[in-house]
């Protein structure tokens, strides 16, 4: 492909990613996404999705690994690395013999990375943090009227929506041969908010002038997010590497303040204000990948993020005050595992060039819900990735060799948590990408 023609696909696919990230459905139409900051994404792009996740010692010229940005220092110095991705899945909820399924899209990521001088490079990105987005109701009974033995119910209805968004800029270097360093600095912001609706109802007829109370919960956050990681990449022999690296997400409080609001039977609302009440945590990750022959792939991460020294607002009926508390979070631990074959990466039949892949991960909760753990999560992945031939680039030797990849995935997770009555969730998703990787700079040499 030629660079012309991939930078007009390039503009014409870039509005389309950015206009459908604002108006498609927010990617989850979890209960759980009530709580705290929301359901944490999945900040992984396409290729490193099929494997489970993994990418803490992932390192190649020809693919941007964002979970490391010490790899951003192995871009190759003729290439421009841009990549899309966007999912779409389908999540069957169930909760005491009842089920309902959801269908949800989803924006992933969108970067794009290229070297800026021999072992320094630099990466753009743009993100989702978290996802909010739910609608459910419940009605459970409270009482019995004493003169006319009416069962009295107190239907309630919950809706939320929202997330965070993160754009970031990094840039790894390598001072040493098989020794990189890098950082991302980012930008993170986005909206909660959360409505709560409480009335009584008497023998199956809703009282709307009697204890009727409407609750919102919500806030506008704007902050920095910092990460740093390092990498080293060692040779066995001529056909074997193995790659360790690790990264640190830099904790602190984000200055926003979170507003509650009620208002029982339409009347004035009661404003109350929690300042400072949200907090990141400080994030630790480690992998180790080994490589032979350039056909095989084998990794595995492990990640601890210490939620819960981490505060959230928290609404105090005794006192009738908003404020910044710790215990809605606990710490999470995530473990990922991932492989990738290539029947022959540099040889000229197509179905040799194809990528396969297989993953799995489980993470502990980051909540706690109504003062029991949230739900684990436990997933197996798998995909492809597939080369499109675009001439020269795909046919030379392996020296010059820079496929740009359409990566399809499919990503099966389980959600639940141990307290009986709490919704199991099962998703289905499928996920694909979009890796150009072109070569821009190259000079061409005539005789």
């Amino acid at each position: 492909m030629k660079p012309r023609h991939t930078l007009t696909l390039l503009l014409l696919i870039a509005p389309w990613m950015l206009g459908t990230a604002a108006a498609q459905s927010n990617g989850s139409n979890s209960s759980y996404s009530r709580f705290g900051m929301g359901l944490l994404s999945d900040q992984s792009n396409s290729s490193n999705r099929s494997m489970g996740g993994v990418g803490q010692a992932l390192r190649s010229g020809n693919r941007i690994n964002f979970l490391n940005p010490a790899s951003y220092a192995a871009v190759d110095s003729l290439t421009f690395l841009f990549d899309v991705g966007m999912s779409v899945q389908r999540t069957r909820m169930v909760q005491n013999g009842s089920h309902v399924a959801a269908n949800n899209t989803s924006f992933d990521f969108v970067t794009a990375s290229f070297r800026v001088r021999k072992g320094l490079g630099m990466t753009l990105g743009f993100m989702p943090y978290t996802h909010i987005g739910y609608t459910f109701s419940q009605e459970p009974t409270v009482g019995t009227d004493y003169n006319t033995g009416e069962l009295i119910t107190s239907p309630a209805s919950f809706t939320g929506e929202g997330g965070l968004h993160e754009a970031f800029i990094g840039a790894g270097w390598e001072p040493l041969k098989g020794l990189s360093i890098g950082a991302n600095l980012g930008l993170l912001w986005g909206n909660i908010n959360h409505t709560a609706g409480t009335a009584f109802s008497q023998n199956g007829t809703e009282t709307t002038t009697d204890g009727f109370i409407i609750t919102y919960y919500d806030a506008s956050l704007l902050t920095w997010k910092g990460d740093v990681g390092v990498q080293y990449q060692a040779l066995l022999n001529s056909t074997n590497r193995l790659t360790v690296g690790a990264t640190v997400g830099i904790g602190h409080k984000i200055n926003r303040d979170a507003r509650y609001i009620s208002s029982i039977n339409g009347g004035t609302a009661d404003t109350l204000t929690a300042a400072k009440a949200f907090e990141l945590p400080m994030t630790y990750s480690a992998g180790v990948a080994w490589e032979h022959a350039e056909r095989l792939l084998i990794a595995a991460d492990a990640t601890f993020e210490r939620w819960g020294a981490c505060t959230t607002p928290e609404y105090d009926p005794l006192s009738d005050r908003y404020v910044a508390r710790t215990g809605t979070y606990q710490n999470r631990l995530r473990f990922n595992v991932g492989a990738e074959y290539v029947p022959g990466r540099y040889e000229r039949p197509f179905k040799q060039r194809i990528n396969y892949r297989a993953g799995a991960f489980f993470s502990t909760p980051y909540l706690n819900v109504n003062g029991h753990d949230g739900p684990t999560e436990f997933g197996l992945t798998a995909g492809v990735g597939i080369p499109i031939t675009n001439g020269w680039a795909n046919m030379n030797y392996r020296n010059i060799y820079c496929p740009t990849y359409v990566n399809v995935g499919v990503q099966w997770t389980h959600r639940s948590a141990s307290t009986a009555g709490f919704v199991r969730e099962n998703i289905m998703m499928v996920n694909v990408g979009l890796t150009f990787n072109e070569r821009w700079f190259m000079k061409w040499k005539f005789k």
